[in-house]
């Protein structure tokens, strides 16, 4: 009998890129140089729930992280990989990839499984409302989910032209749904009677557009921008997730297991702050990074450049500014009712996040 699947699983690497001249002209580890020397990978420290924390021959603390291996937005991941700061840092990190429900990658960084996951605010806010033994610690960047119409349907860039039409996604109660039904709100419509929302599978959105089953379309990139690219035209940006009032919001963020902030603090400051570094990488040099991230994504190195472009990967907020962002979100998403109604959001923000970087 073959054993089941694990969403855990690690992923096949395809062979690093070349190495030469890494770290490049911003030194952008400088901060982590002094974490490495403060030694975090002196000692034992205990996590995962009372488990040794395990290092290297050389020192550094090993920690797994989770991740979308075909995400263009998260990046960051693999470039802190590729690029020698998680090392820098302290760290040797193995990353995971992870394509089961988000509730089943909180629960594997609340059991131990993970030390720490990445992704999408508006896909984790409402599993963490069940009290996963998770916190925020960064954000890494704004940006990656887009909403376009067909002008032949008659939309046009003004959400208001949605009224009466449906929207095609891939969850009906996904991050597309948590984004746009709020960002409607906002533009004077009623996400639940002014908009229709069907579900298809996600290959299948392009032609429901194309066939008039749907007249907008709403996902993440590549997949929107690729599908924008070749509709000739008829495919107009109607929102996104970097539209007023979000366009200095965050959109990815890190989660790290209680046990490793209990246990090791240490290392998931210096897991938050390599991921810093590496999103200001990503927004300094989006060429390299696509030279990085090539052969895990769906998309050519133009498109990666172009979505990266697209993205804010100077926007990553941490501390009281991550908080702020978790708990204006919390407010949206309950006032649409996708949160509780007695969700209190600076209360919500405040058992979600933990400052690990000053």
């Amino acid at each position: 009998m073959t054993e089941p699947h694990d969403p855990l699983d690690d992923i096949a690497e395809p062979p690093p890129p070349p190495r030469k001249g890494l770290l490049g002209r911003r030194a952008v580890i400088a901060g982590g140089l002094g974490l490495a020397a403060a030694g975090i990978g002196g000692g034992f420290a205990l996590s995962r729930g009372g488990k040794e924390a395990e290092y290297t021959s050389d020192g550094l603390r090993k920690l797994t992280l989770a991740w979308n291996a075909n995400a263009i937005c998260l990046s960051p991941a693999l470039v802190a990989k590729e690029m020698g700061i998680y090392k820098a840092n302290g760290l040797e990190v193995d990353l995971y990839n992870f394509a089961g429900p988000t509730d089943q990658m909180l629960e594997a960084l609340s059991t131990g499984k993970a030390d720490a996951g990445i992704g999408m605010i508006m896909r984790w806010i409402k599993p963490l409302e069940q009290g996963f033994d998770v916190k925020l610690i960064a954000g890494t960047h704004g940006g990656c989910i887009r909403m376009a119409g067909s002008r032949a349907a008659g939309v046009t860039p003004d959400p208001r032209s949605l009224k009466g039409k449906t929207v095609g996604l891939s969850e009906i109660n996904g991050s597309a749904y948590n984004t746009f039904a709020v960002l409607l709100k906002y533009h004077g419509l009623d996400p639940q009677h002014d908009v229709e929302w069907r579900a298809y599978p996600q290959p299948l959105l392009g032609e429901a557009i194309r066939k008039g089953e749907v007249h907008a379309i709403a996902d993440s990139d590549p997949i929107l921008h690729i599908m924008q690219r070749e509709s000739r035209g008829d495919l107009v940006e109607v929102l996104t997730n970097l539209t007023k009032p979000w366009d200095k919001r965050v959109c990815c963020v890190v989660g790290a297991s209680g046990h490793l902030l209990r246990d090791d603090p240490t290392s998931a400051r210096a897991l938050a702050l390599s991921l810093v570094q590496a999103a200001s990488l990503c927004n300094d040099d989006p060429v390299r990074t696509a030279k990085v991230f090539a052969p895990y994504a769906k998309a050519s190195e133009e498109e990666i450049v172009a979505v990266l472009k697209s993205q804010t990967h100077n926007v990553h907020p941490i501390g009281t500014d991550l908080h702020r962002d978790i708990s204006l979100y919390a407010g949206e998403l309950r006032d649409i009712g996708v949160m509780r109604q007695d969700t209190i959001p600076d209360q919500f923000a405040s058992k979600t996040v933990q400052t690990v970087l000053a």
